[in-house]
């Protein structure tokens, strides 16, 4: 099945939910499909962590002709004690800056170098 992730033995630092908020961050009406393909999850999984972090008041949704437009609670606290007083917000931003620079890099990486002068006339 597209989407699913290969078997993974062992933990992974970011949760299923916080890779489920920032696809949603960054494209505020994708689809459960292409969050699924994106996170490596089921649709069915991105279902229930959307129900999840709705039922928990970090993320709402309106629905707009076929599609839904979802809309992120920036100030939301996150729930875990060692985090007491980080928001949303600040994760996301945390996130985007990674993303950001392992574009760069990918960019860099990808770059046609200059073809080597041969130094004759």
């Amino acid at each position: 099945m597209d989407g699913v992730s290969e078997t993974h033995t062992g933990w992974t630092f970011l949760t299923s939910h916080a890779r489920v908020l920032a696809a949603i961050a960054e494209d505020h009406r994708t689809r459960i499909r292409d969050i699924a393909v994106r996170c490596r999850l089921t649709e069915r999984a991105v279902q229930k962590i959307i129900s999840d972090l709705e039922q928990d008041g970090y993320l709402t949704h309106t629905r707009e002709g076929r599609t839904n437009a979802y809309r992120i609670q920036p100030g939301t606290i996150l729930r875990h004690p060692a985090e007491a007083g980080m928001t949303v917000e600040a994760l996301l931003s945390a996130l985007a800056q990674h993303d950001a620079r392992r574009d760069d890099r990918q960019e860099q990486s990808a770059a046609p170098t200059d073809p080597p002068r041969d130094g004759g006339s």
